[in-house]
């Protein structure tokens, strides 16, 4: 009897989930984007964009060539970074990089 009652559970939850619309879940087909989903075609790199990317970098700036490559994909570099004694770049204080 119990076997049965636990038999027929399992089917309503399965018979229920199988009814449901299939809806996009991210992360199970990641070498591949969704049908329809947003593409950007045309990045630019404004001085603003430039001036966030270089934020708390002293003079000369070396070691940042990268930037001029950098695409409209995510990067933690131009980011606000951690708060406290870990803002080396200057983020979230008034006065700016430290030393």
């Amino acid at each position: 009897m119990k076997k049965s009652i636990l038999v027929f559970g399992w089917l309503a939850v399965a018979g229920g989930a199988a009814a449901q619309a299939q809806e996009f879940i991210g992360g199970l087909t990641p070498d591949r984007r969704p049908e329809g989903a947003p593409v950007i075609t045309v990045f630019e790199q404004t001085p603003a964009w430039q001036a966030q990317a270089r934020h708390g970098i002293a003079a000369p700036q070396t070691g940042i060539a990268f930037l001029n490559d950098q695409g409209a994909w995510y990067t933690p570099f131009i980011h606000p970074n951690s708060t406290g004694r870990y803002d080396i770049r200057g983020f979230y204080s008034a006065q700016g990089a430290k030393e």
